[in-house]
């Protein structure tokens, strides 16, 4: 998995967030019908793209359907949210991309940037309303919730926040404040500690504690790392824990959601509102919400944002985790947590890592 486009520095945060909002992009020149943009988008020939790597959530099996369905090219250049609306906003007129990924956190700034364009797919009304904006300028096509990633060598594996405290492990968190997973983890714990987006004390002092244990690891758990035994408990993504228990071995770790609570982000395409190819563009983001895209999702070990109403293959189903285990994972407030991971950092540094 490439930490690219998942990692942010404060920095870069803070000052894209601070852009003067532009002007309303130029009305883009696309079909109406959806059957003259798919025609539209046939004779466009290419679809470029910013941090949709082929082997990001089984992006390359998107982009394999849908260069073969439309007979188009595709190249993509992995990099992060900030940057991807940072590259945006500095074309304009002159874009080289037609469409990106970000994180829920940045839907919202590229609409108000002016940088996005609208489309709502067919599966529009399938889609929940705290996934999407009203307009159709963002919505989640798959979602992320923290998980515990476990070695099975663990004695008394931790099934909740609270549980951390009682082990002799070592707990593997990454590099919070810079990392946005890293960054979650702590708002997955403090909503399960009774905290939430404007109160990350909970999450804080439990973190504290463990490393005044000396057992907190700042580095994220990876499949090179759980190989070699340097990760007994890692707290990620669950489609990342899942991809790598795969790789490494269902016989040498379990994953699961911590029972008291987590919370739910996750990733939507942005189409330029500047693109020179707004048709396929459009195709693309239509694509992924098709049933066939979501399974796509799936097959990326990424939970598709419509998995209540579609039917996951038997072999893709093992990808992800039982929809009782999300019973406690709530969404995350995109407008509050935009303005809490700006603080996180220097919380981290000050009262965690102080500590160690």
């Amino acid at each position: 998995m490439p930490i690219t486009r998942r990692t942010f520095t404060q920095g870069l945060l803070l000052s894209f967030a601070i852009i003067p909002a532009l002007a309303s992009a130029p009305s883009p020149a696309f079909a109406e019908s959806f059957a003259e943009m798919e025609e539209a988008a046939r004779k466009e020939g290419q679809v470029v793209s910013l941090g949709l790597p082929d082997n990001w959530a089984n992006w390359g099996g998107q982009w394999k359907d849908i260069m073969a369905k439309y007979n188009v090219t595709h190249t993509d250049t992995d990099m992060s949210s900030a940057e991807e609306l940072a590259k945006f906003e500095a074309e304009k007129a002159n874009a080289s991309a037609d469409i990106a990924e970000v994180g829920i956190e940045f839907g919202p700034i590229a609409l108000k940037k002016g940088l996005s364009a609208p489309y709502k797919p067919a599966t529009w009304d399938k889609i929940p309303d705290w996934a999407k904006d009203k307009d159709g300028h963002w919505m989640l096509g798959y979602t992320g919730t923290i998980s515990f990633i476990v070695s099975k060598k663990v004695q008394n594996p931790p099934k909740t926040w609270s549980d951390l405290l009682q082990g002799d492990y070592k707990v593997a968190v990454g590099d919070v404040g810079k990392a946005a997973q890293s960054n979650a983890l702590v708002l997955a714990a403090a909503i399960a500690l009774g905290g939430g987006e404007e109160n990350l004390q909970p999450a804080i002092d439990l973190f504290a504690k463990i490393a005044e244990q000396k057992r907190l690891l700042t580095i994220g758990a990876n499949p090179g790392n759980m190989e070699k035994g340097e990760i007994e408990v890692g707290i990620v993504w669950d489609f990342n824990a899942l991809n790598y228990r795969n790789l490494v071995g269902k016989d040498k770790f379990d994953v699961w959601i911590p029972s008291e609570g987590s919370v739910v982000s996750g990733y939507t395409t942005t189409i330029n509102a500047f693109s020179k190819r707004p048709n396929i563009a459009r195709v693309v983001r239509e694509y992924i919400f098709t049933e066939q895209g979501q399974i796509n999702f799936a097959k990326g070990f990424a939970r598709p944002i419509l998995i209540d109403h579609i039917t996951l293959p038997p072999e893709v189903a093992e990808n992800v985790l039982p929809s009782e285990q999300y019973a406690k994972a709530r969404p995350v407030n995109s407008d509050l947590w935009m303005d809490a991971a700006k603080q996180l950092g220097r919380q981290w540094q000050e009262q965690v890592l102080s500590k160690m």
